[in-house]
């Protein structure tokens, strides 16, 4: 099979890869985008679609998934080619600004520059060791929420005690019929305001908390319908239910990034704040899956990232060309690169 042509590799599809994708194209440069997820958005699509988001400049409040569309809505002018459901195995760097990649299904690219935004890693939930319990994933019992209709009106029963069950339990209790939290203990790793909120719901007979582990099921013609709570206090309670959301947290899975041969600093790739670029000329990091002196995983860290890499490659690939800096409101060689007609006023209504 022919090697796939491209300028530069994105390995990752999350928010600053899509965003990646828009900066290396008002260099003019192309993008190939790899990630081992079905769908773009990396763990805002997988993990929390619908939460609310506030931290994005000029856009107030957004879900995560409404930010994804319109990330991937800005990249469109440039055509970036995704391959999803694919995961880079190998980087081979065969000469200056000459790399192969690999995929695990055996398709090769090759590129000019790489550049790594891979956020937190490959991860999968923490399960729940209840034997047999796992014949009702996806159909009763989920480890994220990939559609909050699944819980309308629904007895559902949340557990976990750190800051996705909380913020689930809070936001799901607007549209089930009953929500239960279970945590094993009285100490919460959640937001002290989410935690004194769940209390007053709980006051106000809106929602439930019970102190215990689950330790049993109970089902009825292939449908699960009751858990079985081990209390504090030694007590077994049967507690009835139509869905089960486990937010036990998220473990890493042993990815390739590591035998890459870049320099890293507790699992996260080292690079520089001129270029973000990492150990290995040609080869980049930003967002979450990057380290340096200050580092904050913000998204919008992630996007400033983006900007000065595709900055530091367009450069790199011409070094004989000072690279100036093209506004998107006025340069006209901008605008042709995203398809727009100058001839067309902008309209701010």
């Amino acid at each position: 099979m022919k090697a796939i042509q491209t300028d530069v590799v994105i390995i990752g599809a999350g928010p600053v890869g899509l965003f990646q994708v828009f900066e290396l194209g008002l260099q003019g440069l192309k993008a190939v985008v790899v990630d081992s997820l079905t769908q773009v958005g990396g763990q805002c699509s997988e993990l929390y679609p619908d939460k609310p988001i506030y931290d994005i400049p000029a856009i107030p409040v957004a879900s995560a998934s409404d930010i994804v569309n319109s990330l991937q809505q800005q990249a469109s002018p440039f055509q970036p080619t995704y391959l999803l459901g694919h995961r880079v195995e190998n980087i081979t760097k065969r000469a200056e600004h000459d790399f192969l990649l690999t995929t695990d299904q055996q398709v090769q690219i090759e590129c000019s520059a790489v550049i790594i935004a891979a956020g937190n890693g490959s991860f999968e939930p923490v399960k729940l060791k209840v034997a047999g319990i796992e014949q009702f994933i996806n159909k009763q019992l989920h480890y994220h929420v990939s559609n909050i209709n699944t819980f309308q009106d629904k007895a559902l029963v949340v557990l976990g005690g750190g800051d996705a069950a909380l913020d689930w339990a809070l936001a799901l209790q607007k549209v089930a019929a009953s929500v239960v939290l279970i945590h094993r203990s009285l100490n919460f790793r959640a937001s002290q305001s989410n935690v004194n909120q769940m209390h007053q719901l709980c006051d106000e007979l809106k929602m439930q908390f019970l102190c215990g582990q689950v330790t049993d099921f109970k089902q009825q013609d292939g449908r699960l319908t009751s858990l079985i709570v081990s209390g504090k206090d030694g007590v077994k309670r049967t507690l009835e239910l139509e869905q089960l959301l486990v937010c036990f947290g998220q473990s890493p899975k042993n990815g390739p990034t590591a035998s890459w041969g870049l320099d890293m600093f507790q699992h996260l790739i080292c690079v520089d704040t001129e270029k973000f670029q990492t150990s290995t000329s040609g080869i980049y990091a930003v967002g979450d899956c990057n380290y340096y002196p200050g580092k904050r995983k913000l998204i919008l860290s992630g996007f400033h990232e983006s900007a000065l890499a595709a900055f530091a490659i367009a450069q790199a690939l011409n070094p004989a060309k000072r690279i100036a800096t093209l506004y998107t409101t006025t340069s006209p060689v901008v605008h042709k690169r995203m398809g727009l007609d100058a001839t067309v006023p902008l309209s701010y209504t």
